[in-house]
Protein backbone atom coordinates (compact mmCIF):
# COMPACT_ATOMS: atom_id res chain seq x y z
CA UNK A 1 0.00 0.00 0.00
CA UNK A 2 1.38 3.51 -0.99
CA UNK A 3 1.80 6.44 1.40
CA UNK A 4 -1.99 7.75 -0.01
CA UNK A 5 -3.64 4.62 0.59
CA UNK A 6 -2.42 4.83 4.19
CA UNK A 7 -3.47 8.87 4.60
CA UNK A 8 -7.23 7.82 3.20
CA UNK A 9 -7.46 4.97 5.71
CA UNK A 10 -6.14 7.13 8.72
CA UNK A 11 -8.76 9.84 7.35
CA UNK A 12 -11.34 7.64 7.31
CA UNK A 13 -11.05 5.79 10.75
CA UNK A 14 -10.87 9.95 12.07
CA UNK A 15 -14.00 10.62 10.62
CA UNK A 16 -15.51 7.64 11.74
CA UNK A 17 -14.52 8.11 15.47
CA UNK A 18 -16.30 11.69 14.83
CA UNK A 19 -19.21 10.44 13.79
CA UNK A 20 -19.76 7.73 17.29
CA UNK A 21 -18.33 10.68 19.14
CA UNK A 22 -20.81 13.09 17.86
CA UNK A 23 -23.88 10.80 17.75
CA UNK A 24 -22.75 8.82 21.07
CA UNK A 25 -23.04 13.12 22.66
CA UNK A 26 -26.43 13.51 21.25
CA UNK A 27 -27.79 10.48 22.83
CA UNK A 28 -26.34 11.33 26.12
CA UNK A 29 -27.09 14.96 25.59
CA UNK A 30 -30.16 16.54 28.20
CA UNK A 31 -32.35 18.96 26.38
CA UNK A 32 -32.61 22.27 28.08
CA UNK A 33 -36.71 21.92 27.72
CA UNK A 34 -35.98 19.25 30.07
CA UNK A 35 -35.01 21.92 32.57
CA UNK A 36 -37.84 24.42 31.88
CA UNK A 37 -40.43 21.91 32.73
CA UNK A 38 -39.19 20.00 35.56
CA UNK A 39 -41.57 19.68 38.74
CA UNK A 40 -39.10 20.29 41.35
CA UNK A 41 -40.06 22.38 44.62
CA UNK A 42 -39.61 26.17 45.05
CA UNK A 43 -38.78 28.03 48.10
CA UNK A 44 -42.17 29.39 48.96
CA UNK A 45 -43.48 25.71 48.17
CA UNK A 46 -40.99 24.56 50.64
CA UNK A 47 -42.21 27.30 53.31
CA UNK A 48 -45.84 27.09 52.88
CA UNK A 49 -45.48 23.16 53.76
CA UNK A 50 -43.28 23.51 56.63
CA UNK A 51 -45.60 26.24 57.74
CA UNK A 52 -48.98 24.04 57.88
CA UNK A 53 -46.44 21.47 59.78
CA UNK A 54 -45.92 23.86 62.42
CA UNK A 55 -49.46 24.72 62.31
CA UNK A 56 -50.60 20.60 62.56
CA UNK A 57 -47.69 20.13 65.40
CA UNK A 58 -48.69 22.70 67.33
CA UNK A 59 -52.36 21.53 67.30
CA UNK A 60 -51.57 18.73 68.31
CA UNK A 61 -49.42 19.77 71.19
CA UNK A 62 -52.19 21.83 72.26
CA UNK A 63 -55.22 19.08 72.57
CA UNK A 64 -52.23 17.12 74.55
CA UNK A 65 -51.99 19.91 77.00
CA UNK A 66 -55.65 20.22 77.53
CA UNK A 67 -56.15 16.64 78.10
CA UNK A 68 -53.39 16.63 80.43
CA UNK A 69 -54.62 19.73 82.54
CA UNK A 70 -58.02 18.45 82.42
CA UNK A 71 -56.63 15.00 83.77
CA UNK A 72 -54.60 16.26 86.73
CA UNK A 73 -57.64 18.91 87.75
CA UNK A 74 -60.06 15.61 87.57
CA UNK A 75 -57.67 13.69 89.91
CA UNK A 76 -57.05 16.65 92.46
CA UNK A 77 -60.59 16.84 92.77
CA UNK A 78 -61.29 13.05 93.23
CA UNK A 79 -58.39 13.40 96.14
CA UNK A 80 -59.94 16.29 97.98
CA UNK A 81 -63.22 14.68 97.81
CA UNK A 82 -61.81 11.55 99.59
CA UNK A 83 -59.68 13.60 102.12
CA UNK A 84 -63.25 15.69 102.66
CA UNK A 85 -64.98 12.52 103.37
CA UNK A 86 -62.30 10.75 105.36
CA UNK A 87 -62.01 14.07 107.64
CA UNK A 88 -65.79 14.16 108.04
CA UNK A 89 -65.58 10.47 108.65
CA UNK A 90 -62.78 11.05 111.37
CA UNK A 91 -64.81 13.89 113.17
CA UNK A 92 -67.85 12.21 113.28
CA UNK A 93 -66.58 8.58 114.62
CA UNK A 94 -64.42 10.70 117.80
CA UNK A 95 -67.87 12.30 118.61
CA UNK A 96 -70.14 9.43 118.59
CA UNK A 97 -67.68 7.77 121.35
CA UNK A 98 -67.00 10.91 123.22
CA UNK A 99 -66.87 10.42 127.19
CA UNK A 100 -66.65 12.82 130.15
CA UNK A 101 -66.50 12.40 133.75
CA UNK A 102 -67.99 15.46 135.81
CA UNK A 103 -65.36 14.34 138.86
CA UNK A 104 -62.20 14.15 136.20
CA UNK A 105 -62.72 17.33 133.99
CA UNK A 106 -59.54 18.11 134.01
CA UNK A 107 -59.32 14.98 132.04
CA UNK A 108 -62.96 14.66 130.02
CA UNK A 109 -63.11 18.66 129.16
CA UNK A 110 -64.91 19.56 125.88
CA UNK A 111 -63.90 22.91 124.17
CA UNK A 112 -64.84 24.58 120.92
CA UNK A 113 -63.20 27.82 119.79
CA UNK A 114 -64.06 29.51 116.97
CA UNK A 115 -60.67 32.28 116.39
CA UNK A 116 -58.43 30.18 115.84
CA UNK A 117 -60.99 26.88 115.16
CA UNK A 118 -60.74 24.52 117.68
CA UNK A 119 -62.24 20.98 118.71
CA UNK A 120 -61.14 19.75 121.58
CA UNK A 121 -62.34 16.52 123.48
CA UNK A 122 -62.32 13.01 124.58
CA UNK A 123 -63.48 9.53 123.75
CA UNK A 124 -62.92 5.94 123.58
CA UNK A 125 -61.62 5.30 120.39
CA UNK A 126 -62.84 1.98 118.08
CA UNK A 127 -59.38 0.08 116.56
CA UNK A 128 -59.78 1.46 113.50
CA UNK A 129 -59.36 5.14 114.67
CA UNK A 130 -56.12 6.40 112.74
CA UNK A 131 -52.80 6.03 114.71
CA UNK A 132 -54.58 3.62 116.90
CA UNK A 133 -51.57 1.38 116.35
CA UNK A 134 -49.18 3.54 117.99
CA UNK A 135 -50.95 4.28 121.16
CA UNK A 136 -51.92 0.23 121.59
CA UNK A 137 -54.28 -0.70 124.24
CA UNK A 138 -54.81 3.17 124.95
CA UNK A 139 -57.87 3.86 123.44
CA UNK A 140 -59.14 6.55 125.80
CA UNK A 141 -57.84 9.52 124.02
CA UNK A 142 -57.69 13.45 124.14
CA UNK A 143 -58.43 14.45 120.57
CA UNK A 144 -57.65 18.02 119.24
CA UNK A 145 -58.76 19.33 115.77
CA UNK A 146 -57.23 22.36 114.39
CA UNK A 147 -56.46 24.24 111.60
CA UNK A 148 -52.78 25.69 111.14
CA UNK A 149 -51.05 26.56 108.01
CA UNK A 150 -49.66 24.16 105.71
CA UNK A 151 -46.63 24.15 104.22
CA UNK A 152 -47.97 26.39 100.73
CA UNK A 153 -49.63 29.28 102.70
CA UNK A 154 -52.46 27.36 103.08
CA UNK A 155 -54.63 26.07 105.72
CA UNK A 156 -54.68 22.26 107.01
CA UNK A 157 -57.24 20.26 109.42
CA UNK A 158 -55.17 18.55 111.35
CA UNK A 159 -55.52 15.70 114.20
CA UNK A 160 -52.93 15.72 117.46
CA UNK A 161 -54.27 12.75 119.77
CA UNK A 162 -52.64 11.87 123.34
CA UNK A 163 -53.42 9.05 125.95
CA UNK A 164 -55.71 11.33 128.75
CA UNK A 165 -53.19 10.00 131.45
CA UNK A 166 -50.11 11.38 129.64
CA UNK A 167 -48.50 14.29 127.92
CA UNK A 168 -48.54 15.00 124.20
CA UNK A 169 -45.39 13.86 122.62
CA UNK A 170 -43.16 15.87 120.43
CA UNK A 171 -43.48 13.56 117.36
CA UNK A 172 -47.32 14.17 118.20
CA UNK A 173 -46.67 17.63 118.44
CA UNK A 174 -44.49 18.33 115.74
CA UNK A 175 -46.00 15.65 113.26
CA UNK A 176 -49.63 15.47 113.39
CA UNK A 177 -52.13 13.43 111.43
CA UNK A 178 -53.23 15.82 108.66
CA UNK A 179 -57.03 15.28 107.77
CA UNK A 180 -57.30 17.94 104.78
CA UNK A 181 -54.84 20.11 102.79
CA UNK A 182 -56.05 23.75 101.62
CA UNK A 183 -58.86 23.95 103.71
CA UNK A 184 -60.98 27.20 103.61
CA UNK A 185 -63.35 27.13 106.45
CA UNK A 186 -63.39 24.70 109.57
CA UNK A 187 -66.28 25.53 111.87
CA UNK A 188 -67.47 23.53 114.81
CA UNK A 189 -71.07 24.91 116.36
CA UNK A 190 -72.68 23.07 119.06
CA UNK A 191 -76.62 23.76 120.00
CA UNK A 192 -77.26 25.29 123.09
CA UNK A 193 -80.57 24.16 124.39
CA UNK A 194 -80.76 27.25 126.66
CA UNK A 195 -81.16 29.73 124.21
CA UNK A 196 -82.19 27.44 121.31
CA UNK A 197 -79.55 28.41 118.82
CA UNK A 198 -76.21 27.22 117.41
CA UNK A 199 -73.31 28.55 118.91
CA UNK A 200 -69.88 28.89 117.68
CA UNK A 201 -68.14 29.00 121.31
CA UNK A 202 -68.56 25.92 124.06
CA UNK A 203 -67.93 27.19 127.53
CA UNK A 204 -69.47 24.86 129.56
CA UNK A 205 -66.93 22.79 129.47
CA UNK A 206 -68.72 20.15 131.87
CA UNK A 207 -70.92 19.14 129.46
CA UNK A 208 -71.64 17.98 126.00
CA UNK A 209 -73.88 19.45 123.32
CA UNK A 210 -76.78 17.10 121.80
CA UNK A 211 -75.83 18.16 118.52
CA UNK A 212 -72.60 19.44 116.86
CA UNK A 213 -72.88 20.81 113.98
CA UNK A 214 -69.39 20.28 111.50
CA UNK A 215 -68.45 23.10 108.41
CA UNK A 216 -65.73 21.97 106.20
CA UNK A 217 -64.86 23.72 103.20
CA UNK A 218 -61.88 22.85 100.86
CA UNK A 219 -60.03 24.16 98.05
CA UNK A 220 -60.67 26.98 95.88
CA UNK A 221 -56.83 28.44 95.31
CA UNK A 222 -54.39 28.51 92.92
CA UNK A 223 -52.71 24.79 92.15
CA UNK A 224 -49.11 25.79 92.40
CA UNK A 225 -48.20 22.58 90.66
CA UNK A 226 -50.05 23.89 87.25
CA UNK A 227 -51.33 27.32 87.85
CA UNK A 228 -54.92 26.31 87.71
CA UNK A 229 -57.66 26.83 90.91
CA UNK A 230 -58.63 23.70 92.42
CA UNK A 231 -62.27 23.53 92.92
CA UNK A 232 -64.29 24.50 95.68
CA UNK A 233 -66.21 21.33 97.89
CA UNK A 234 -68.13 22.33 101.16
CA UNK A 235 -69.85 19.97 103.83
CA UNK A 236 -71.83 20.60 106.33
CA UNK A 237 -72.71 17.52 109.14
CA UNK A 238 -74.74 17.44 111.81
CA UNK A 239 -74.05 15.14 114.80
CA UNK A 240 -75.98 13.84 117.51
CA UNK A 241 -73.91 13.08 120.07
CA UNK A 242 -75.28 9.93 122.03
CA UNK A 243 -73.01 10.58 125.14
CA UNK A 244 -74.19 13.25 128.08
CA UNK A 245 -71.57 13.68 131.28
CA UNK A 246 -71.03 11.27 133.86
CA UNK A 247 -72.17 12.94 136.72
CA UNK A 248 -70.22 12.58 140.14
CA UNK A 249 -72.94 10.84 141.82
CA UNK A 250 -72.85 7.32 139.49
CA UNK A 251 -68.99 7.61 138.90
CA UNK A 252 -68.68 7.62 142.64
CA UNK A 253 -71.24 5.47 143.41
CA UNK A 254 -73.22 8.31 145.90
CA UNK A 255 -73.23 11.75 146.32
CA UNK A 256 -74.34 11.83 149.98
CA UNK A 257 -72.09 11.70 153.32
CA UNK A 258 -70.70 7.59 153.31
CA UNK A 259 -71.42 6.94 150.17
CA UNK A 260 -75.05 7.15 150.04
CA UNK A 261 -77.06 7.88 147.02
CA UNK A 262 -80.10 11.04 146.75
CA UNK A 263 -83.43 9.62 147.01
CA UNK A 264 -84.76 8.30 143.68
CA UNK A 265 -81.10 8.11 142.28
CA UNK A 266 -80.29 4.58 141.51
CA UNK A 267 -76.61 4.80 139.67
CA UNK A 268 -77.61 1.46 137.73
CA UNK A 269 -80.44 3.03 136.27
CA UNK A 270 -78.36 5.85 135.49
CA UNK A 271 -75.89 3.99 133.65
CA UNK A 272 -78.09 2.04 131.35
CA UNK A 273 -80.94 4.14 130.02
CA UNK A 274 -83.23 1.15 129.02
CA UNK A 275 -83.50 0.11 132.84
CA UNK A 276 -86.89 0.96 134.24
CA UNK A 277 -86.48 3.63 136.66
CA UNK A 278 -84.28 5.32 134.27
CA UNK A 279 -84.21 9.10 134.16
CA UNK A 280 -85.74 10.75 130.80
CA UNK A 281 -83.07 13.14 130.35
CA UNK A 282 -80.42 10.04 130.01
CA UNK A 283 -79.60 8.92 126.63
CA UNK A 284 -75.85 7.94 127.11
CA UNK A 285 -74.31 5.39 125.49
CA UNK A 286 -73.21 2.34 127.57
CA UNK A 287 -69.87 2.58 125.64
CA UNK A 288 -69.34 6.41 126.89
CA UNK A 289 -69.99 6.17 130.70
CA UNK A 290 -67.40 3.79 131.54
CA UNK A 291 -66.09 4.69 135.19
CA UNK A 292 -62.29 4.86 135.82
Amino acid sequence: MNRRGKMRNSECGARRDSREESACRHLFRIPRSAFRNSTAFTLIEVMIAMTIFCLVLAAIYSSWDMIWRASRISQAAAAQVQRQRVAIHTIEDSLTCIQSFQASMQYYSFVVNEDPPRLDFTARLPDNFPRNGKFGDLNVRQLQFSLEAGPDSEKDLVLRQRPILLDLDADEQQNPLVLARNVQTFKVECWDTNQAEWTTEWDNTNSIPPLIRVNLVLGGKKNNDFGDPTPTLAVSRVIAVPSQTMSVVVQTGGGGPGGVNPPGINPVNLVNPATPGGGPNNRGNPRSIITH
